[in-house]
């Protein structure tokens, strides 16, 4: 006995150190007890174990690691994940039952300091539908049970489920009978997500002022999110005086979840002027967190979810980049690094501006091109984000690539319309500039490619092997750009064309043209002078 009293001195309890800070914010996280409630997140023993080794590395002061007496694995859970937190302390969830906080004591009883979070409803609504019980019958029960689980644990929570629907006066007596009877932590839940920030500080700020021995105890929120306001109303308790807050990663919970810990600890950490707390989270692991979570539940984070959500540091309004490139605090009021994302994104979509877009050329190593370019690729790209819900940087390369190419193009496709499918000779109707001059041709072929290609022989007859048609994706998805390569041999001299283009026939065209276009250039700088006797318009046929 002796020794284990010396042990537990020597370790001198944490949560006690915290309180010392009267600043300092106790983060109780519920994600595998409280999140996992969730329908259909239920999290294998080797995915909690997971999430366990994550939440000690971020830094969590307690980790709620299930209800040991609901289910033989729930137990397990509990046992195993009390043997892997080295700096978090395991806590278990027990009801007003002896066999309950029995159970959570055997499941934390390997880790050196635990907790035991005991609770009862006591609302009037609950306590007599739900319960059966008379108050002082809900008094009775929290003194034996509170003092049966301060047997085995100095660190006894107490909550009394419903609370911001518990009548004032009623509640004020259960938590100084909770403090007496040896409870260190009493939590106010909000259980059905019912209150108001304003109701939920004014109940704080009653228990301090109305509770003899409130002095004791360390004040929580536990906050669900029916009404969207979990958060909120969490940071109201802690302005009010409350010095813990019970949240869970990504904000899963039972209905509308609970209150979102990434979002807890990044509004004291943005705003230490209105709210100068701390918490002894690393918040640049909040990302990582949340991804293990996610992927461990099967619930995906929304992509506009706060703090953590795909497109928390991204931008795609124009007025926004433009802000973003000149000063990034005009858009963002935490940097993405803080909370473990990479960079901010400027995401290219069809509300990005011009500035935006010359950027992403210079990051994509375009810095020597000419103003030309740049605006002709914009109204290209412009075309194509409305064709595009993603536009990646490969597109835009695609699309500066063919900016470049067709700078000194003397052949051009101005329109081109293709028939093809079953029962019927595929077909291609071409108009082309050709110098200058606008053309039109109708041909039929073995197939659309086909068709297109001698549409152009006919608008522009030439000699050249075809050597290779080459068609693959840019990128994802069924709206992906099609890149095509050409590559076209005349008398030892070959070059390539590419052209990318959400249309693979438009496609095909533009990088055959592309190819041409290079070879009437190879031809002018390897011709001889042209012979008097060769007309004016032969040389542009044949493009000397």
């Amino acid at each position: 006995m002796q020794i284990s009293v010396l042990i537990v001195l020597y370790l001198l309890p944490k949560i006690e150190k915290i309180m010392e800070d009267k600043n300092r914010i106790i983060i109780f996280d519920t994600t595998m007890r409280d999140g996992e409630q969730s329908p259909g997140a239920s999290m294998s023993l080797e995915e909690k174990t997971q999430i366990s080794r994550v939440f000690d590395e971020l830094g969590i002061d307690v980790v709620e690691a299930g209800f040991p007496i609901a289910s033989p694995g729930d137990f397990e859970s509990v046992t195993a994940i009390s043997k892997i937190l080295k700096k978090s302390v395991p806590a278990g969830l027990a009801r007003h039952t002896k066999k309950d906080i029995d159970a959570c004591y055997e499941a934390l009883r390997a880790a050196p300091r635990f907790r035991i979070h005991t609770f009862i409803s006591t609302s009037a609504l609950h306590m007599k539908h739900k319960l059966n019980k008379s108050p002082e019958e809900v008094l009775g029960s929290i003194k034996e049970h509170v003092t049966y689980a301060r047997k085995f644990t100095d660190d006894v929570e107490w909550s009394c489920e419903d609370g911001t629907r518990t009548d004032m006066d009623f509640m004020c007596k259960t938590v100084e009978l909770a403090i007496k009877c040896g409870a260190k932590t009493i939590n106010i839940p909000d259980t059905v997500g019912y209150s108001l920030p304003s109701e939920f500080k004014k109940i704080i700020e009653t228990l301090i002022n109305k509770v003899p021995n409130i002095d004791k105890a360390i004040l929580s929120t536990h906050c669900h999110n029916d009404l969207g306001l979990a958060v909120a109303n969490s940071l109201a308790g802690v302005t009010a005086g409350a010095r813990q807050v019970e949240c869970t990663i990504n904000g899963i919970g039972e209905r509308a979840g609970n209150a979102a810990l990434e979002e807890i600890v990044m509004a004291m950490k943005t705003r230490p002027d209105l709210m100068p707390f701390k918490t002894g989270i690393n918040t640049q692991l909040l990302s990582k967190a949340s991804k293990v979570v996610s992927n461990a539940t099967g619930f995906p984070v929304q992509f506009n979810k706060a703090i953590v959500g795909k497109n928390a540091f991204a931008h795609e309004s124009g007025i926004h980049q433009d802000g973003m490139l000149k000063n990034r605090n005009t858009y963002e009021i935490m940097t993405p690094e803080s909370v473990g994302v990479k960079k901010t994104s400027l995401v290219m979509g069809k509300h990005s501006g011009r500035h935006a877009f010359k950027d992403k050329l210079t990051d994509l190593g375009y810095s020597n091109i000419t103003d030309d370019v740049i605006q002709t690729a914009f109204g290209k790209f412009k075309i194509l984000a409305d064709k595009k819900k993603h536009v990646y940087d490969e597109d835009i390369a695609a699309l500066v690539d063919d900016s470049l190419i067709r700078e000194e193009n003397v052949i051009k496709l101005k329109s081109l319309k293709v028939f093809a499918g079953t029962g019927e000779p595929q077909k291609a109707d071409m108009t082309l500039e050709v110098y200058g001059e606008i053309k039109k041709s109708s041909e039929t072929g073995d197939g659309p490619v086909d068709a297109i290609f001698k549409c152009i022989k006919k608008l522009y007859p030439h000699e050249v092997n075809l050597q290779l048609y080459q068609v693959h994706a840019v990128t994802e998805g069924t709206d992906a750009q099609a890149t095509v390569s050409v590559r076209i041999e005349e008398m030892g001299k070959t070059t390539v064309g590419q052209a990318a283009d959400t249309d693979t026939l438009v496609a095909s065209a533009n990088a055959y043209l592309n190819a041409l276009n290079k070879m009437i250039i190879k031809r002018k700088k390897t011709a001889p002078p042209p012979s008097s006797s060769v007309s004016q318009r032969e040389q542009k046929l044949k493009g000397i």
